[in-house]
């Protein structure tokens, strides 16, 4: 297992941190760096700047319009955007249902879906989870009954992810009650501009509205949409979320975090003491060994052998090492963390305004902080829970 990178690898990386470099807006990073609030503007503005280059779809292959790239180069490329403040793709369109449409879609589906993805024009979302099917996946009740040569769709679905923004959805919907609930799933995409579509936003802790609920009322969506085979969208759905891997973990994100805590340390004043930079030295040391995790993986995938199924684990320490850098943030600047202001997480908020001047000393970096802190208590539940997957961990690493 080699873990080094190689000399082609390496000028590979110095290629990509350039382009981000030189075509990242200023604006754009800013934000990211500061943990401010992205419009979908923001992020549809550099999904477009990486459409233009060709690498929105960075994890395509060559003959769907993607560069190609093996496991260390899109790891790299991930890497090198996370470090300049370069906004996390949304990953619904080119990391999720894209690859389903070239594994599973026909030549049809593939020309008329796949340009919108790579361009980042068409913003698509999830709808996966329903209000009594989360870790149950299999459970879904919404239902698609086939009528003609068109599905009528009725049912919810929730905790969809900026559903607010998203003009198509793929979704799971039931066409079958015989047999296994798995094989009664198919894989429907239904147009979110369709008469009888829904979005109700849901206001979370930290006063944002990133989920939703989406109702379907006799939406009527044309078969032509159907991926693949019906009642065989379980199994499609398996592949789609093959394709999280490593980068369930985030380990870019939490770099890129680490560095802004020793700033706000720094800034606070607290660097200095000894046992408080202990706890960076030991989140440090779980975010280099959370890197080691995902390089073994790579490292794997890149000479042909079959990597541990680790992306339990990957999810379990990515996702704790999230809440870590938030919780040590928080500690950073003591009091001038509490407040949960929600105009704070706008660019150019002035902190010295906060509650009418009732914030005296607090600094702008310390404004965003409560925000984050609890948008980040959801990264141990979603995606299948951490105790499901130490379950999981348990039974297919452990035996």
């Amino acid at each position: 297992m080699d873990l080094a990178f190689t000399p082609e690898e390496q000028k590979f990386r110095e290629d990509v941190r350039n382009w981000v470099h030189a075509n990242l807006p200023p604006d754009i990073s800013q934000k990211v760096h500061n943990a401010l609030r992205l419009s979908r503007d923001d992020m549809q503005r550099w999904a477009k700047i990486l459409g233009k280059k060709g690498w929105l779809g960075w994890g395509w292959p060559t003959q769907f319009g993607g560069p190609g790239w093996n496991a260390v180069q899109k790891h790299l490329f991930e890497e090198e955007c996370a470090l300049a403040g370069a906004p996390r793709v949304v990953p619904f369109g080119p990391v999720m249902v894209a690859p389903v449409i070239m594994a599973f879609g026909n030549a049809e589906q593939q020309k008329r879906f796949l340009p919108g993805i790579a361009s980042g024009e068409v913003w698509w979302s999830q709808g996966y989870s329903e209000p009594g099917s989360g870790s149950d996946l299999a459970s879904v009740k919404t239902r698609a009954e086939r009528q003609g040569d068109k599905y009528i769709v009725n049912g919810q679905k929730t905790w969809t992810t900026l559903g607010q923004y998203g003009e198509w959805i793929f979704c799971l919907v039931r066409t079958s009650t015989e047999g296994k609930p798995q094989t009664g799933i198919s894989f429907l995409l239904i147009d979110m501009k369709s008469p009888g579509v829904t979005v109700r936003p849901i206001v979370l802790l930290d006063g944002e509205a990133e989920v939703n609920e989406v109702w379907f009322d006799n939406v009527e969506v044309p078969a032509e949409n159907l991926i693949g085979e019906e009642n065989k969208g379980w199994t499609y759905a398996k592949h789609l979320l093959s394709h999280e891997r490593t980068n369930i973990a985030d380990v870019n994100r939490a770099k890129r975090e680490l560095e802004r805590l020793k700033r706000i340390a720094k800034a606070e004043g607290v660097y200095d003491d000894t046992r408080f930079r202990d706890e960076i030295a030991k989140l440090e040391v779980d975010v280099v060994a959370l890197e080691m995790m995902v390089l073994r993986v790579l490292s794997a995938e890149k000479s042909g052998k079959n990597s541990l199924d680790v992306a339990g684990l990957l999810k379990i320490r990515g996702s704790e090492i999230q809440q870590r850098y938030s919780e040590l943030m928080m500690l950073a600047a003591g009091p001038y963390s509490l407040p949960l202001i929600h105009e704070a997480m706008e660019a150019g908020w002035q902190g010295d305004q906060a509650l009418g001047g009732l914030w005296p000393g607090g600094a702008a970096h310390c404004a965003p902080l409560a925000s984050t802190y609890f948008n980040l208590r959801k990264t141990t539940i979603y995606g299948g829970s951490n105790e499901v997957q130490r379950n999981i961990v348990a039974q297919t690493v452990l035996g």
